[in-house]
């Protein structure tokens, strides 16, 4: 997605006389607009369902000029690209078209006519009047946030009408949505979201044979707040989440593993030692477990070594050859 429109090899056999490089692509690819203002050409299938009208995306993308060698607009440099809604934060009328036909992991190209991109007049000096662009876009993932956000705006009366299933499905946009700031390291926007789906399924009762699958959603949605806690050096309320998840399960290592990291950033080192010994039960080869219980022996060992200090220098005997502290 990162070379020239030019050499990327799309085009086969001869050039056919008079036509330029996007008239002779356009011969072979989709028309999704109707007025053949949008054409498509997937290079790699997708799977699932398509995006949806709301939707926030994640997509890789990059457009060219017809003659210009490099893109002109490109997020393929970037480590983590930025989650977009559609119709806020992508405005281009054929990327939005586009994006509607495509499905998570599927990779495309696509030609937008001067209507479905920057108009009769363009925007001189890089885009001339009646420019036609050609991107190459690939949809990573896409959350629908609109069937959440109005869900939410209900009250606990309406929620309870709707099967518990429609709960579960709000709760876990929530929690993806929670994840994807997590990884942009928007922690404290992330533990908006992990409450928002935390406050569905506390609110939700449950038939006895669907109580494991509400159960489960808490138990994931705990977690992450327990390790969104720890990241906002916040420890006392990573403590909080972590013990709840354990009352769903008490031998979730994670939950262990994360109750022993608070209580270690609290100097509990005994409390840290018994839930990090625990968790190693679990997890006995696990790597980040061991690695905290060797940090765990590091610190209690430097507390010692202080405590020791204090009470010798406050027991230690003075120049008159009293103890420090006596009267």
């Amino acid at each position: 997605m990162g070379d020239s429109a030019r050499n990327r090899g799309v085009l086969d056999g001869k050039d056919a006389p008079g036509q330029s490089l996007y008239e002779r692509l356009s011969q072979r690819m989709l028309d999704i607009s109707g007025d053949r203002g949008v054409l498509k050409d997937v290079i790699r299938e997708g799977a699932g369902e398509l995006v949806t009208p709301d939707a926030s995306v994640l997509v890789k993308y990059s457009g060219y000029l017809e003659h210009m060698d490099k893109p002109f607009d490109s997020n393929c440099f970037r480590k983590t690209p930025r989650l977009m809604k559609l119709g806020e934060d992508i405005t281009l009328r054929g990327m939005e078209l586009g994006l509607l036909s495509m499905r998570r992991g599927e990779l495309a190209r696509f030609l937008f006519r001067p209507s479905y991109a920057y108009g009769a007049l363009g925007c001189p000096p890089l885009f001339p009047p009646n420019t036609t662009v050609l991107f190459e876009i690939e949809l990573l993932d896409f959350l629908d946030s609109a069937e959440s956000d109005e869900f939410c705006a209900l009250s606990t009366e309406q929620q309870n009408q709707f099967p518990l299933q429609k709960v579960l499905k709000v709760a876990a946009t929530e929690r993806e949505f929670g994840n994807y700031l997590f990884r942009q390291n928007r922690f404290c926007d992330a533990k908006v979201r992990y409450k928002r789906a935390l406050l569905l399924l506390h609110r939700r009762l449950a038939p006895p044979e669907d109580q494991h699958l509400l159960e489960a959603a808490k138990l994931a949605v705990l977690l992450n707040l327990s390790f969104t806690y720890l990241k906002l050096d916040k420890p006392t309320m990573s403590l909080r989440y972590g013990e709840q998840a354990l009352v769903i399960d008490q031998k979730n290592a994670k939950a262990l593993f994360r109750c022993g990291q608070a209580c270690l950033l609290m100097a509990e080192y005994q409390k840290a030692r018994d839930f990090l010994v625990r968790a190693q039960k679990e997890r006995p080869f696990s790597h980040d477990i061991n690695s905290e219980l060797k940090k765990l022996a590091r610190y209690y060992s430097d507390y010692v070594d202080k405590e020791k200090e204090m009470c010798h220098r406050m027991f230690a005997p003075s120049a008159n050859g009293s103890t420090v502290g006596e009267d």
